[in-house]
């Protein structure tokens, strides 16, 4: 047996990482998973940069943003699988939601509009709302930005944006020290339960297909033990189909809230692993069918459309220069080569290219793929655009630098 230590967060989308280890698809594969929860993305980026673990469950940002030396010590990062797409949720203390749409179901549903009612509240707010994000480079406060971005709201300018840990964010709301939030499940879920907040804008309303958690190596790592990543990903792809199969939630559910775990009930857990989630305390669940994808169309395939796509919100608010060797760089920490490699003999359908127009599937589409059939879901990004990862410079130009679209 290999062993191989993964860090991990607390977080409902740990689940392929820990039912790898508790369902035996990785011992099957001849490695010893040892999972070692920790607390703060700074904490997974250090044990991982540092060498305490092989690998980590990581926000796919702050895998290019250490790869480009933003955050930290640099070090060549490298992402070959994605351990899930979506799985946020923005939710604000009643007092501020009061200014939005009372219609909670129409609120989420319709972004465009939450966003302009969003920038009018914080006009008759007392003061800039704060917001707590999981991390400056995570997926969560680039979606934030660019949702608010799109009513003219400046994330630098007009509201305030803390950093906290993602279980400590409902405490915070409880506290006072922060008017709302946006992280990952189940917190959302559990300050809602709580009565503490509301929910006002769901992730995959934003976009459709958000590229969210990853595993993440070290470069030189992955490349001195090519035997030990593939036999790591096979065993998460067989996890992830397991996490994806509807039999499997409630016993995924009890997994996940063990206290080594995440550490929270299983009725909290259940509604982003089976899409039915709740949005106001006094509200029956609705079905987000969309909610958290594991496996199902491709999704540990690591586009990297999406990496450039990360790389062109950086440049955007201004975290990074726009140079091709940063744009290089980027692209490089999302491997569709490794992931392809390690997944050539398991039969999974996978995609024939490494690059794609993000935003422009509108409805199921069959696409080309390396082996099997492969239908990729809608991947609409909630104002319209389209991101073509030919052309990213033009993709900017459709923007004011860390302001709204133009």
């Amino acid at each position: 047996m290999t062993p191989l230590a993964i860090a991990f967060l607390p977080l409902t989308d740990s689940a392929v990482l820990v039912s790898a280890r508790e369902k035996g698809f990785a011992a099957e594969r001849g490695i010893d998973l040892t999972l070692v929860r920790t607390t703060s993305w700074a904490t997974v980026r250090d044990r991982l940069v540092f060498g305490q673990v092989q690998a980590a469950h990581m926000l796919a940002p702050l895998a290019i943003a250490v790869t480009l030396g933003l955050s930290q010590h640099p070090a060549p990062i490298a992402a070959p699988f994605k351990l899930n797409i979506n799985g946020n949720m923005l939710v604000m203390a009643s007092g501020f939601a009061a200014a939005l749409d009372p219609d909670v179901i129409r609120r989420t549903a319709d972004p465009i509009g939450s966003a302009h009612d969003f920038a009018a509240a914080i006009g008759l707010y007392h003061r800039k709302p704060v917001i707590g994000v999981v991390h400056r480079f995570s997926s969560h406060a680039l979606m934030l930005r660019y949702w608010l971005g799109y009513a003219g709201i400046d994330a630098d300018r007009d509201v305030t944006l803390r950093v906290l840990p993602p279980s400590l964010m409902a405490e915070a709301l409880r506290t006072g020290e922060i008017d709302g939030f946006i992280a990952g499940e189940p917190y959302g879920s559990i300050a809602i339960a709580d009565g503490l907040a509301e929910a006002v804008a769901l992730g995959p309303c934003i976009w459709q297909r958000g590229v969210e958690k990853v595993l993440a190596m070290r470069r030189d790592w992955m490349e001195a033990n090519a035997d030990t990543v593939d036999r790591l990903l096979q065993a998460l792809t067989a996890a992830a189909g397991w996490c994806d199969d509807p039999s499997n939630r409630e016993e995924l559910a009890e997994l996940l809230a063990r206290d080594e775990y995440v550490g929270q009930p299983a009725a909290a857990l259940l509604p982003a692993l089976s899409g039915r989630l709740t949005l106001r305390a006094d509200q029956s669940a609705i079905d987000v069918p969309d909610a958290l994808l594991f496996h199902r169309e491709a999704a540990g395939f690591p586009w990297r459309s999406q990496a450039l796509w990360i790389y062109s919100q950086l440049v955007r608010w201004k975290m990074v220069a726009a140079t091709p060797d940063h744009e290089r760089q980027a692209a490089e920490v999302f491997r569709s080569d490794i992931y392809r490699r390690a997944l050539v003999d398991m039969g999974e359908p996978m995609p024939g290219a490494s690059l794609k127009l993000e935003g422009a599937v509108t409805q199921p589409m069959p696409v080309g793929a390396h082996r099997g059939a492969l239908t990729l879901g809608p991947d609409r990004f909630f104002d319209g655009a389209v991101f073509d990862p030919a052309d990213v410079a033009g993709y900017l130009r459709s923007y004011r630098i860390g302001s709204d679209h133009g």
